[in-house]
């Protein structure tokens, strides 16, 4: 018989689970102390040299990838500093941090039930909790995938394919400032950019419903979903979404809303109205990531009936037991992915309802204070429905370099906005869903802005 122990180890030293362990535990206390320093940090580092990439003949110790990793971390975006300002992306939840460790220590496969048994039941009845929240009904549910680009694919696949459009050149209706995933999502699809019609906006950035109708009634070509967004990325505009439902219904269309920023709103008995009829939509996205801080990634695409996903991407997967509903892989595009859900789930329940709420009326009173203090200034402020503000000086044509100018003196001040091009114009963007934003911050945002344009 074979003596297996006689056989070398396979693994480097760094690997047996003892040190893995040890390892863990070091990389905490670093964290604890990088953590601790995080919020003195600029959110836009400086120039930082990257450590090498390629492996070394031997395995490093602990402290060596101590020092590689120290490198990385100073050179990277630092969404804890309570300036950071710029993007859909705060600190991440500590409990959701916690799942992602768990997750990846575990190394549960969502591919298939055998590989990750109790897991793909808790994403089935978690999605289904939240599918039921938003609306869609006691049978709803869906599937994470990895961003909302994704998402938004998956969901216009699966509605080409339940409208029996499948190799069809058929068309899409969006409002003007949807969000570029959808472009991505025809050329994933083998559909031409030509088939995107974009529908003109009303004054308050959403998508017009008389327009859309309008346009509906002189198309020739098979429709394949028409669009609707709970919260555009530059103004955060939120489209009449009962209005648009009314639309589809009449026509037999598929709705679907692209909720990577708003849906969370649908969660909270205060906000829902904010996003109000998003349930009556055939699929939705929503990302948890960008308001509540569930640690990337964290998406997910909701459909009233969720039988769709697997109609449209199952696929034989001979080489495992048969399941009980249906495999994680056969509901999207992934296959092997991550529990994602698991971080989602841990950061759900350490917030508690309180606890989500009060991230949704936290940043939607910073910006609403930023608005305030921003009113009286020589700016164009475009009007929005959720924690996203934007604005340029109201001379036309002044915003590019006013934009670059003011948000070097911000940086150097900690605060970090970024600047979107919008309908031809440069403007900074704050989006105030950083929990760490105060008062002291925003005073000092508008100060800035005030002196930038008196110059």
């Amino acid at each position: 018989m074979t003596d297996l122990d006689a056989f070398p180890c396979s693994l480097p030293p760094g690997q047996h689970s003892h040190t893995m362990v040890a390892l863990i535990r070091q990389v905490v206390t670093w964290l604890e102390r990088w953590h601790g320093e995080a919020r003195t940090r600029s959110p836009l580092p400086g120039p930082v040299t990257l450590p090498p990439v390629a492996p070394a003949p031997w395995g490093l110790d602990a402290n060596h990838l101590m020092e590689d990793l120290d490198l990385l971390v100073r050179g990277s975006y630092n969404p804890w500093h309570p300036g950071a300002m710029a993007h859909l992306d705060p600190p991440p939840n500590p409990a959701s941090v916690a799942g992602e460790l768990v997750c990846a220590w575990l190394n549960n496969n969502m591919l298939a039930e055998e590989l990750s048994p109790l897991l793909s039941q808790l994403e089935r009845r978690l999605l289904g909790w939240i599918a039921q929240r938003l609306g869609l009904g006691e049978d709803g549910g869906g599937v994470m995938a990895s961003g909302g680009t994704l998402c938004t694919i998956t969901a216009l696949v699966t509605a080409r394919h339940q409208r029996g459009l499948d190799g069809q050149h058929a068309c899409l209706y969006a409002s003007a400032d949807c969000h570029s995933s959808l472009a991505k999502a025809l050329r994933v699809m083998g559909l031409p950019a030509a088939v995107l019609r974009l529908v003109p906006t009303d004054a308050s950035g959403r998508l017009d419903p008389h327009l859309l109708d309008e346009a509906l009634a002189q198309e020739t070509a098979p429709i394949l979903a028409v669009v609707a967004t709970a919260g555009t990325t530059i103004r955060g505009a939120v489209d009449p979404i009962g209005l648009i439902a009314d639309i589809c219904h009449r026509r037999g269309l598929w709705l679907h809303v692209d909720g990577a920023i708003g849906a969370v709103c649908g969660l909270s008995q205060r906000h829902r109205g904010r996003v109000a009829h998003m349930g009556r939509a055939d699929s939705l996205t929503m990302n948890p990531q960008k308001w509540l801080g569930i640690a990337k990634a964290s998406a997910m695409v909701l459909l009233r009936q969720p039988q769709a996903l697997a109609d449209t991407f199952a696929a034989p997967l001979a080489y495992m037991e048969p399941a009980r509903v249906a495999h994680g892989g056969d509901c999207g595009l992934q296959g092997t992915r991550p529990a994602e859900v698991l971080k989602l789930w841990l950061g759900l329940r350490q917030l508690g309802q309180q606890g989500i709420d009060g991230l949704l009326d936290g940043a939607l009173h910073r910006a609403q204070v930023l608005r305030q203090g921003l009113a009286p200034l020589p700016l164009i402020l475009p009007s929005g429905d959720l924690h996203i503000v934007c604005f340029r000086p109201s001379a036309a044509g002044s915003g590019e370099a006013w934009s670059r100018r003011t948000r070097q003196r911000l940086l150097d001040q900690g605060l970090m906005l970024s600047r979107p091009l919008y309908h031809g114009e440069r403007y900074l963007k704050a989006v105030l869903g950083n929990p760490f934003t105060r008062r002291e911050q925003i005073a000092t945002l508008v100060d800035t802005i005030s002196a930038s344009l008196s110059r």
